[in-house]
């Protein structure tokens, strides 16, 4: 029963990232129903195991999975998320856009800012003296909604840019920060960081 459970739960997050409500929601579509304190401590379980990756986006956790030829594709938004969590709540969502604006070369919707762990609060309460971000709206995102089949993006749901170019020094040298970060843990480093730091470079 076990095996079949995880094999369930893992074809569900195959690309996508749920909610425990959300997981619940679809085994029961399948045909499978228990109840939701026992899905919760099976997840926890597998999240212990590293089969699936646990990120915290109050009032929710979203699972993803963390094995598979797709892992490191599906689990972009969050490691971006972990990252985030580090920064200040006042500066969190214009790195956020900036970053993920040069990563994908495109606007940002708010859904995708969700799964990076940007709510609400993060969007209203942003340090405006910081940066500037812009709002999009409107017919202009219908295609672009459309061409981002990874994630399901509601079509009422806004996306943002970065409103004035250059962006200021302090966002430049936060969100390389972050980047690097990112890149680190996302990559294999074996064989090119030394294990030992010398304490000067000759």
């Amino acid at each position: 029963m076990a095996e079949d459970l995880y094999t369930k739960i893992y074809k569900i997050l195959d690309k996508k990232q749920l909610s425990i409500s959300g997981i619940s929601r679809e085994l029961k579509a399948e045909g499978f129903e228990e109840h939701r304190l026992i899905i919760t401590g099976y997840l926890r379980a597998l999240r212990d195991m590293d089969k699936l990756k646990e990120v915290e986006i109050p009032p929710s956790k979203i699972y993803v999975c963390v094995e598979g030829g797709d892992a490191s594709e599906s689990e972009l938004y969050s490691v971006m998320a972990k990252h985030f969590q580090s920064l200040e709540p006042d500066i969190r969502f214009p790195v956020a856009v900036h970053i993920a604006t040069s990563i994908f070369e495109r606007p940002v919707f708010k859904e995708e800012l969700k799964l990076m762990g940007i709510n609400e609060s993060h969007i209203r309460n942003y340090r405006r003296s910081l940066i500037t971000v812009g709002d999009l709206a409107g017919k202009d995102l219908k295609e672009l909604r459309r061409s981002i089949n990874r994630i399901e993006i509601p079509d009422s749901d806004p996306a943002y840019n970065i409103a004035v170019d250059p962006t200021s020094a302090e966002v430049l040298i936060i969100a390389n920060t972050v980047l690097i970060a990112l890149v680190k843990e996302m990559s294999d480093l074996s064989g090119l960081v030394p294990k030992t730091k010398q304490v000067t470079l000759i």
